[in-house]
């Protein structure tokens, strides 16, 4: 029973209402063209403090849930195509709003009014902050956990406070879908030994390393007995190849491996089956054999898989390729708070052997909260860039007097550091006094501005 108002409503009638109105508000929303995905959620689980609201959802046989400090969105897009494409009816969060209240509005807004799901799937790429607040426990059938990692400091802290807030979701009856290339994650192992595990991991490649690249590495001691880990390989970070000295703790033997990686014919072998990868970098490679892993433990056949995956090929969200003016230009979508993130992007830019011109800045650095801390800035890699064949590095955004200071702390030749005070012009800037393959290292926020400014340039040289 609730107390709504002095007045007493049944559990099963407060559902419905809260249906009601998360359905109304939307349609509200959507007559003013707006998006609505939050809006509705923040009413019913904020303003009429229903917070609890999620747990009388009749759930469908599968809830399977992504999450992690990178990679979830483009984890839960290829799982998404893959489960579709085999035939099932699958709800999932495709706009990448990952809250507690964007996943009110839409767990509701897919329910009839007997508050039950009215899909065979429900598949979520969550926050994992917000993931004990969005399932509690024993709700989720199936949770991937990506990697844990240095990601939004104001917010978060340090990993293992998120590492934290993730076990606190986790039920008797979850599977658990784990990255045991990250020690972080592949703790999940030992702390759920009653829970059915799944692994997945990355074997040695040509690119990985056998020490540390970058110098901010956030796990790198036992958890059992706090002695230094060994290494084998680093892939990125923290992810690689590592056991403890004392043989208390491992990578192991993973469920589903990757044993070869050709970027340059987009191809891996996942358990030695051929499969499509649709980005050459490394972040592509875990979200596709996370995706793999997670569809093949549900049932799903080779033939499913290789059907949806190497048939009916899906494009990469991330690394969108445009022409501007006869030049190839690859737009980077780059997570602000995450130097792991830009550190793929640096890497990939890095590993190109053509001549190079790139675009870096952000006008936000979080879409959660304007506490606009720069620490993060730092622990970014930007030496990286102390490259040669780079012609230029055009610096965009509220924050490019900030990233501008880095670059030349990272002792980037001034000569190439071009500062643009009206993005407007950055287009004719670029064409004008630039040379090679155009690369865009920008956050979300400044993806569409981009993408404006190319459209804007076409229309006017048609």
């Amino acid at each position: 029973m609730y107390l709504f108002n002095d007045i007493i409503i049944s559990g099963d009638i407060m559902l419905s209402l809260m249906i009601f109105i998360n359905k109304l508000v939307t349609r509200v929303c959507k007559l003013f063209g707006k998006n609505g995905s939050v809006l509705p959620g923040c009413i019913v689980y904020d303003y009429l403090h229903q917070k609890k609201i999620l747990e009388k959802v009749k759930y469908p046989k599968y809830v399977i849930a992504v999450t992690g400090s990178s990679g979830k969105g483009s984890t839960t897009d290829l799982i998404n195509h893959i489960l579709t494409d085999a035939g099932y009816d699958v709800c999932y969060n495709k706009n990448g709003s990952n809250g507690v209240l964007a996943a009110t509005t839409l767990i509701l807004n897919n329910c009839n009014w007997k508050g039950e799901f009215k899909h065979d799937i429900l598949l979520l790429e969550c926050d994992e902050r917000h993931l004990k607040l969005i399932f509690g426990k024993n709700k989720m059938t199936h949770l991937i956990v990506t990697n844990v990692t240095r990601d939004q400091p104001a917010r978060n802290g340090e990993p293992n406070i998120v590492f934290n807030d993730i076990i606190k979701a986790i039920g008797k009856e979850t599977k658990l879908i784990v990255n045991a290339d990250d020690p972080l994650v592949s703790r999940l192992k030992y702390l759920f030994k009653d829970n059915e595990i799944v692994t997945y991991g990355v074997s040695k490649m040509e690119d990985s390393y056998e020490k540390p690249v970058i110098d901010c590495v956030d796990f790198s001691y036992c958890p059992i007995c706090h002695k230094k880990l060994n290494y084998e390989y680093y892939h990125y970070g923290h992810i690689g190849n590592y056991s403890c000295p004392s043989n208390d703790f491992n990578r192991g033997k993973v469920d589903y491996e990757v044993s070869e990686v050709d970027f340059k014919n987009n191809n891996i072998k996942i358990n030695k089956k051929d499969i499509f990868l649709n980005k050459d970098v490394i972040y592509a490679v875990y979200y596709t054999v996370a995706a793999y892993a997670l569809c093949r433990d549900m049932g799903l056949s080779e033939k499913q898989l290789s059907d949806a995956i190497n048939g009916d090929k899906l494009d990469s969200k991330r690394g969108k390729v445009y022409e501007l003016d006869g030049r190839k230009l690859t737009m980077l979508e780059t997570k602000n708070e995450n130097n792991l993130s830009y550190y793929q992007s640096l890497r990939y830019i890095k590993d190109q052997d053509n001549k190079k011109t790139i675009i870096l800045g952000f006008d936000n650095v979080s879409r959660r909260y304007n506490f606009n801390d720069l620490s993060w800035l730092w622990d970014v890699e930007f030496e990286l860039l102390n490259d040669k064949k780079i012609d230029k590095i055009y610096c965009i955004g509220r924050f490019r007097y900030d990233v501008v200071t880095r670059l030349e702390f990272a002792n980037i030749d001034k000569e190439k550091i071009v500062l643009v005070d009206d993005l407007s012009k950055l287009i004719k800037m670029v064409k004008a006094d630039s040379q090679g393959d155009i690369y865009t290292m920008v956050c979300f926020d400044m993806t569409a501005n981009i993408q404006a400014l190319i459209k804007e340039d076409e229309n006017e040289n048609s």
